[in-house]
């Protein structure tokens, strides 16, 4: 008998990855193979997006070129909570063909599915065995990540009711993992070679709230469930490997003031990925976020004076629901006086059931996109003379891709540089001739120039 075969089609964000991870380990377990192209599967899962349009365009588009190509589809993730006009779930508005479809996070939803339309091949030996994806701990099984640098994910859905989010909807309010269970993914993953830990959620500096920072264990010793102690046990079973831990989604709560001290000692790296939106009080309102503009550019200043090396990256909306001329100015003098380090921006989209779509004064599509275009002219500008400071600097690169041994050259990363969606440093040939570079290691290098958004530089 033939052992059945998965298609496996994976979109959106890194906390979708993750989702994709566990069921691709779960298909494993149960000894299914995993195909590269939807002709030769016995069924596909798509794995979707449902934030913005595009995302959703994409996800929809994905789907039907599955069923055209194989015809057995089952489809989770975010786009698999929507609903569509009618009020019935969007994806089988669509595309009623569909075997199945589940919401995010949903291992057990979509194995089930899986079996009634595609039964596991029989082991004797390993059907007894215990499965730790089925309670709640999740360890390291297949990644889709390089070897190097993996995603831990701390927690699920998120409190906030942004005006422009419909995320909520789908992924829930935020429930933390226990914090045991995390620190032990962690563990794993730095045992298995992983020089990079990119911890993820919905919203990282609420770790905790739900479970009113309950105290866990890990290792027979209490621990609090909050961001602060989490940060200081990845710091502790990183420093063994010499690995990294960059934070990404942490929201500027006074909270995260606590954090800053570890960032200076070396501990963690220094880089804060905040999702800020903009800095008008009056547009954060309307958008309902939970922090102001001028708490914010004072936030900033502090996080600086505690540590010199730290860098921001932040994404922001231009052209929200009723933003003035002078509301977008103020953006762009924030942008200036913040000294954003990475920044992206989004023209405003209304996303079907956000609560923005009722707000009053939209802002007609080509003043949206021109105040992008003149937000990205700011953000570069003051992003690259940031980097022109590195000139000369001598940094820790992480490297990605290294042909040859890096002979000729490699692409690493540095401290302020996270995974695809910030910059790199471009590494020359090295100066000695003996010295090696090799994917996943790390090597010092002296910046010589800047190219963009990258830096380039010499291993020493």
């Amino acid at each position: 008998m033939s052992t059945p075969k998965v298609g496996f089609v994976s979109l959106g964000c890194p906390k979708a990855l993750t989702d994709s991870e566990l069921i691709l380990t779960q298909l494993s377990a149960e000894g299914y193979a995993t195909s590269k192209t939807f002709e030769g599967a016995d069924l596909v899962i798509v794995n979707t997006c449902g934030f913005i349009d595009d995302a959703v365009k994409e996800s929809l588009d994905t789907i039907g070129e599955a069923l055209a190509a194989n015809g057995k589809v089952i489809v989770t993730g975010c786009l698999g909570a929507r609903a569509g006009h009618t009020g019935d779930n969007l994806v089988r508005e669509m595309h009623p063909s569909v075997l199945a479809v589940t919401g995010p996070h949903a291992t057990q939803e979509v194995m089930d599915a899986v079996h009634s339309h595609l039964p596991k091949p029989h082991d004797p030996f390993t059907d007894l065995v215990p499965n730790p994806l089925a309670g709640s701990s999740r360890f390291p099984g297949i990644k889709l990540t390089p070897r190097h640098y993996a995603y831990l994910k701390i927690s699920e859905g998120c409190n906030h009711r942004c005006t422009f989010c419909i995320i909520p909807s789908m992924r829930g309010d935020l429930v933390s993992r226990p914090i045991g269970d995390v620190l032990k993914e962690a563990r794993a993953l730095f045992e298995g070679g992983v020089k990079e830990l990119l911890v993820i959620s919905q919203d990282t500096s609420a770790y905790g709230v739900d479970v009113k920072y309950r105290t866990g264990f890990f290792d027979g010793r209490p621990v609090k469930t909050r961001m602060l102690e989490l940060v200081q046990s990845l710091s502790e079973l990183a420093e063994p490997y010499g690995a990294w831990v960059r934070l990404h989604y942490v929201y500027p709560y006074p909270s995260v003031d606590d954090v800053i001290p570890l960032m200076a000692a070396g501990k963690v790296l220094p880089y804060l990925d905040v999702p800020f939106q903009h800095s008008h009080p009056d547009v954060l309102r309307r958008m309902k976020r939970p922090a102001s503009g001028e708490k914010n550019l004072e936030r900033i200043r502090r996080w600086r004076e505690g540590c010199r090396e730290i860098v921001i990256r932040s994404t922001f909306i231009a052209g929200f629901p009723g933003e003035t001329e002078s509301e977008f100015q103020d953006l762009l003098d924030f942008m200036r006086e913040a000294e954003i380090d990475r920044a992206g921006c989004f023209a405003y989209s209304p996303v079907e059931g956000a609560a923005a779509n009722e707000l009053t004064g939209m802002v007609p599509a080509e003043v949206r996109e021109e105040r992008r275009a003149r937000f990205m002219a700011v953000a570069e500008e003051v992003s690259a003379r940031k980097l022109l400071r590195r000139v000369g600097a001598t940094m820790q690169v992480l490297v990605d891709s290294a042909p040859a041994l890096g002979r000729k050259g490699a692409t690493g990363r540095s401290y302020a540089d996270a995974p695809e969606i910030d910059g790199t440093v471009k590494l020359l040939a090295p100066e000695k001739l003996s010295k090696r570079l090799a994917v996943g290691d790390f090597t010092k290098a002296r910046v010589v120039a800047t190219e963009g958004h990258d830096l380039v530089a010499v291993p020493v």
